[in-house]
Formats: structure tokens, sequence, C-alpha cells
């Protein structure tokens, strides 16, 4: 049993007692089994903090003598902000320029997901996973890009509906060289 499964009882009472702090009776017919889900939904929701990047990459890095730029587009991401445990909804644009390795295309996505079900700021993440390429890959740059859009932003507070968000990490040649910087945008903004 995962440390997840194992804390949702202990997780599922306290969501029995935020529903009867908003006044709600847990024993009514639609609210009986609500604990119990939430805390499963949460508990797959922030699953990220039970991964490790070496399990999540699983070795799949590989020789290769390619030395130009990889992007990976659009990787759809799903995230709880830390401030409100609201979602935050977006997608993720990753590059590297490789140096003798390369790394798995589906590892790209699980990499962006262990990040983002974590309960996090998108500053942070786009951080974390620039890091987690470069540290895997050993590449002479990583870039990344986020778009979100930030429910606790859009349901609360100034609610506003059209805005989103967009944070950059740009590391290595990525950071030092403006036409590198600038191939990637191009290739992202298409």
């Amino acid at each position: 049993m995962s440390q997840n499964s194992s804390m949702t009882p202990d997780i599922s009472e306290h969501y029995k007692a935020i529903l009867e702090g908003l006044g709600e009776d847990p024993q009514r017919d639609g609210l009986k089994d609500t604990p119990k889900r939430a805390a499963k939904a949460m508990a797959y929701l922030t699953r990220g903090y039970q991964q490790d990047l070496g399990d999540i990459v699983n070795g799949a890095v590989f020789e290769s003598d390619n030395d130009e730029m990889v992007v990976v587009r659009d990787i759809e991401l799903y995230s709880l902000c830390e401030h409100h445990l609201l979602p935050f909804i977006g997608k993720a644009h990753v590059a590297y320029l490789p140096n003798g390795k390369v790394l798995g295309l589906s590892k790209f996505a699980r990499i962006v997901d262990m990040f983002a079900r974590r309960l996090q700021i998108q500053e942070n993440m786009t951080l974390e996973i620039a890091k987690a390429i470069e540290e895997v890959t050993g590449a002479r740059g990583v870039a990344v890009v986020i778009e979100a859009k930030h429910m606790c932003m859009m349901m609360r507070g100034v609610e506003k509906q059209n805005s989103s968000m967009t944070t950059s990490v740009m590391r290595g040649d990525f950071r030092d060289s403006l036409p590198t910087r600038e191939e990637f945008l191009r290739y992202i903004s298409k």
C-alpha cells in the first residue's frame, strides 16, 4: 500500500470535518461517501510526492550523436495551487540541447506530471522541471515554458475568466544564446 493510500482514511476524516464546518450533514445521501472520495481524489492529485525522478526516468537515457534542439510541445498539466488548493490547468513546452544523451519521449510528460502532481506555484514548478531535465540528460541547455489558467484567479478573488499565466526558465545555452532562445520560442509559438 502506498503512503498516499495509507493516509486516505485520515484525510477522509478531515474532509468530513470540513463538510461539518460548512454547515453540511456528511450523513445525508449525496455526501455519505464524499469524504472518502475526496480523500482518494486528493491522494491521486498529489501523487507526485510519492514519485522519484530516477524511477520516472527508469533508465530511458540513451547515447546519441544528436546535438540539435529537441522540443516537446503542449504537454498537458493539471496541478493544485499551494495557496488555495484550487486547480491550475495548462500546458508545458520543454526543449533541451543534447550533450551525448537523449531522453525517451514519454519521460518529458512523466517529469512534468511528477512536479504538477504536488501542491505548487507555477513559477517553482517551471524551474523544478528544467532542473530535472538538466540533471537527467546533462544537456547543454534546457528551456521550459508553462502556460496555465488558475482557478484561484477565475473562481474567487478577482474572478478574471480570460487571464492566464506564462512562466519560463532558460538554462545553459538557452539563457546564454539569444538565437537559441529565439529558435525555441519560434517552435512553441506555431
